[in-house]
């Protein structure tokens, strides 16, 4: 019955966005992720590349000013809280799946590591937004997937040439991603001068088991809220 209810819902999300199919069989159906497999396998495989650097204050503040420079195109900023889920197919896949909450919008995302070499990260990712989010969260749980780590992040994006860079602000530190092509990546690089930076190949989820804080068993990363008066 369960099960019944959970491919009805997901069934008008894989009308709105036919490309998230291959996360509906994968995770709600474990015992036909061969025939999800096929599936995927006819539709393009939606890889994320990037690099990620370990920044400071100041320098975020000179990269700013410095795609001003370059004419890049503010793309937005938001601020978000993301909630993590493990569990079951998702660990022997390498795969996570993230509900991410902003101001305007609400997306599931599912995330599985490719392994490769350097410090390029590659990912498969499958994303569609959600309108309920209390009935997408009562359906993750139901599938065994558990809540594991919630962090907290500002974050602001801009298009430059033909990749994004994106400036986060975590409660643990300050980071920059370009994400495109390789070859879009270091061309970026270098107009940055985001050379000089260290990079840092761990994800905000493992960044955050790291530094946060286990509340009733999860990990959380959290700005911590000032009150006035």
């Amino acid at each position: 019955m369960i099960r019944s209810i959970i491919l009805t819902f997901f069934s008008s999300i894989e009308k709105k966005s036919p490309q998230v199919k291959f996360l509906v069989r994968a995770v709600c159906l474990p015992d036909r992720l061969q025939t999800a497999k096929i599936v995927a396998s006819h539709r393009p495989m939606a890889i994320e590349i990037e690099k990620k650097y370990r920044i400071d204050k100041k320098s975020l503040v000179e990269l700013t000013a410095r795609l001003g420079e370059l004419n890049a195109e503010f793309a937005y900023e938001t601020f978000e809280e993301n909630y993590l889920h493990k569990g079951g197919l998702l660990d022997g896949r390498a795969a996570v799946l993230r509900l991410r909450k902003t101001d305007h919008r609400t997306t599931l995302t599912y995330k599985e590591k490719v392994t490769t070499e350097g410090e390029f990260k590659h990912q498969i990712e499958f994303e569609t937004d959600v309108s309920d989010v209390d009935a997408t969260e009562s359906i993750i749980e139901k599938l065994g997937y558990k809540l594991s780590v919630i962090y907290e992040k500002h974050r602001k994006a801009w298009r430059l040439n033909k990749v994004e860079v994106v400036l986060d602000e975590l409660p643990f530190g300050y980071y920059m991603e370009i994400e495109g092509e390789i070859e879009d990546i270091l061309e970026a690089e270098k107009l940055l001068g985001a050379d000089r930076f260290e990079t840092e190949s761990r994800g905000y989820p493992r960044l955050s088991l790291k530094h946060g804080k286990l509340v009733n068993g999860i990990t959380e990363s959290r700005f911590v809220k000032t009150t006035s008066g």
